[in-house]
């Protein structure tokens, strides 16, 4: 969810910008989500501290005007599961049990597998045969993870399915300023793995499926 901090500097702007001194500028906007959704990021913050950082907290929430959707489309369509959706909205209500550290979900919300390559055998059947799928294939599936780690795990397995041989490419990692050199020795600079880019030792495949997930470009490249 947006920070009202966010919210009051677009407020700021458009006044600015439209030499209005009314809310927004004079202008109607249009803010769409639901505060049952993960609440704004406060770094070392209080419950206070979150609460306060909401828009309803804001000066402008008074100038708000609420319209409530009253039909779920993707459960009217039949593109979704109605007890998972009426699931999420007694979490969001507060209205399930608290259990230490875990939530507990009905068995037919989805299926249990036994490990990680039952996962992937589950999500990609025939995988080796990649070759003869086309990409809507790849499309209608896909598996989610909390953490990198997991991500990259799963990577790891799944790349020796495919047809090929692996190629590995490796970063060039250099200290920009000489005098740090030796506090950031070469070993040290390939170990990290910041988020967004790739890791250090980047395995491909001719005809594996990628992900760019931005641009990038260097000054020098």
């Amino acid at each position: 969810m947006i920070h009202r901090a966010h919210v009051e500097a677009i407020d700021r702007t458009l006044r600015d910008i439209r030499s209005c001194d009314k809310i927004m500028g004079g202008i109607t906007v249009m803010f769409a989500g639901d505060f049952r959704q993960t609440l704004p990021v406060v770094v070392r913050g209080t419950r206070a501290d979150i609460v306060k950082s909401c828009l309803k907290s804001s000066p402008l929430w008074k100038f708000v005007h609420t319209l409530k959707l009253s039909t779920n489309i993707r459960a009217h369509l039949g593109g979704g599961s109605t007890n998972f959706l009426l699931k999420l909205l007694l979490i969001g209500d507060g209205k399930v049990p608290h259990f230490e550290n875990k939530i507990p979900i009905d068995q037919d919300l989805g299926e249990k597998v036994t490990s990680i390559e039952s996962l992937i055998s589950k999500v990609y059947p025939d995988i080796v045969e990649i070759e003869n799928k086309d990409y809507q294939w790849m499309c209608q599936r896909a598996i989610l993870a909390a953490r990198n780690s997991s991500v990259d795990e799963i990577n790891d397995l799944i790349l020796p399915k495919l047809p090929g041989d692996i190629v590995t490419y490796t970063s060039i990692d250099n200290v920009m300023d000489q005098e740090d050199a030796v506090h950031y020795p070469q070993e040290f600079l390939n170990s990290l793995n910041p988020s967004g880019l790739p890791p250090h030792s980047l395995k491909l495949k001719i005809g594996a499926p990628i992900i760019l997930l931005r641009n990038l470009k260097p000054p020098n490249l």
